[in-house]
């Protein structure tokens, strides 16, 4: 899993890579994408922390182990990015609008992880959306999903 860091930003065509590699590199573009809302307050608490691992756990079907291995690696590829684009960009390229709008059902996870909406969060989260491609019926949507516990 370590190769992933190293192979991230290479600009080897998606098409080109294996299905797991390709599988690996969205698996940390999107808890990529969870970390930045989660530090976007500059509040990263254990809660968020807790909350990204089983968000990775139940979605992506992980292990407790591995869940928190990708969060370890994920935090390092966000830190040497430069900007979201490259995370959504694979995202875009790989994955159904429906599986985009569960991308961003996981980030209002995360924000609601300590029950409130700060600004810098609500400002990313619209962004990511655009980045993303969603339509803002399809933020609200997933907002108010996430907001009002239609999630187990």
């Amino acid at each position: 899993m370590i190769d992933v860091v190293k192979t991230f930003f290479q600009k080897t065509p998606v098409e080109e890579e294996r299905g797991e590699d390709r599988a690996q590199k969205i698996q940390v573009a999107t808890c990529a994408l969870l970390l930045e809302v989660a530090h976007s307050d500059d509040e990263f608490s254990e809660i968020e922390e807790e909350n990204i691992v089983r968000i990775l756990k139940k979605d992506f079907n992980l292990s407790d182990e591995y869940a928190r291995e990708l969060m370890s690696l994920s935090e390092q590829v966000r830190k040497k990015s430069i900007d979201l684009w490259s995370f959504t960009r694979l995202i875009n390229e790989n994955y159904s609008l429906e599986e985009k709008i569960k991308i961003i059902e996981m980030v209002w996870k995360v924000i609601y992880a300590d029950g409130k909406l700060d600004k810098y969060e609500d400002h990313l989260v619209h962004k990511l959306s655009q980045l993303l491609k969603l339509e803002h019926k399809q933020l609200i949507d997933a907002k108010l999903k996430v907001r009002d516990g239609e999630h187990p």
